[in-house]
């Protein structure tokens, strides 16, 4: 049985991951900030929760106990754009950097923190997938496509670096994906209808899309696939 770790596993995205990882027979742990919707969907599940900032350095290693002394497959997916809780003019200089900040603590940082932490725990021929955006190839979002962007380059790094010990480091990349709490409630229906009207197959993106994608990546068959970059968006972005 294999033990995997999902941050930003009580909802949406990381909820679907950690549901399909559960569903195969392995023992998963969910990360994230806000325990008591963590402690829910854990008890929903039935797995272990650590509610913690991963983005915060001394968090993270305060909860180490918490985790797993062996882990199999780490997914990274805590994040989110930031910029949709904290409008700014652009104009305050300040407030052009926190909100540079919080999008680059939120979607990179997280990652790297939890990452090194838990490289020493990593099983050899291990996984790591981390969640990437669409956002990052040049559609747009500022500062958060930049993260998304700048996650991508940190796992081409990561994949050399651990790659002697058969552990693959991946980014699983989707589009839209309807079913999240991602837009905050703004997304509207035009909104959608312009997004799918730029995909080959007509249709939103799943929770479950990106989950059973993330599965395989992190899947004992995948273990020549790494430092890539695996879009799932019906065609919207074509990594070719």
């Amino acid at each position: 049985m294999r033990e995997i770790v999902v941050t930003g596993g009580g909802t949406g995205i990381g909820y679907a991951i950690a549901e399909a990882f559960t569903a195969g027979g392995d023992r998963v742990t969910i990360t994230g900030r806000r325990e008591p919707v963590l402690k829910e969907a854990a008890g929903r599940l039935g797995v272990p929760y650590a509610a913690f900032n991963a983005a915060n350095p001394v968090a993270v290693g305060e909860a180490l106990d918490l985790l797993p002394a062996r882990v199999d497959v780490l997914v990274n997916n805590a994040g989110g754009n930031t910029n949709l809780d904290r409008p700014s003019s652009g104009e305050d200089l300040m407030e052009v950097a926190e909100s540079w900040w919080a999008n680059l603590n939120a979607n990179l940082l997280s990652a790297v923190l939890v990452t090194s932490a838990l490289v020493p725990r990593l099983a050899d021929d291990g996984r790591i997938v981390s969640i990437g955006s669409i956002a990052a190839r040049g559609t747009g979002s500022g500062s958060y496509g930049a993260a998304k962007a700048a996650l991508e380059a940190w796992t081409a790094d990561l994949a050399a670096e651990l790659g002697p010990r058969g552990i693959t480091a991946n980014v699983v990349s989707p589009g839209l994906v309807v079913e999240t709490e991602f837009f905050r409630g703004r997304l509207t229906d035009e909104g959608v209808r312009r997004r799918v009207e730029g995909t080959r197959n007509g249709r939103a993106g799943t929770p479950r899309d990106v989950a059973e994608t993330v599965r395989f990546v992190a899947s004992p068959e995948a273990g020549h696939l790494t430092g890539q970059v695996v879009h799932v968006n019906g065609g919207a972005y074509l990594g070719r």
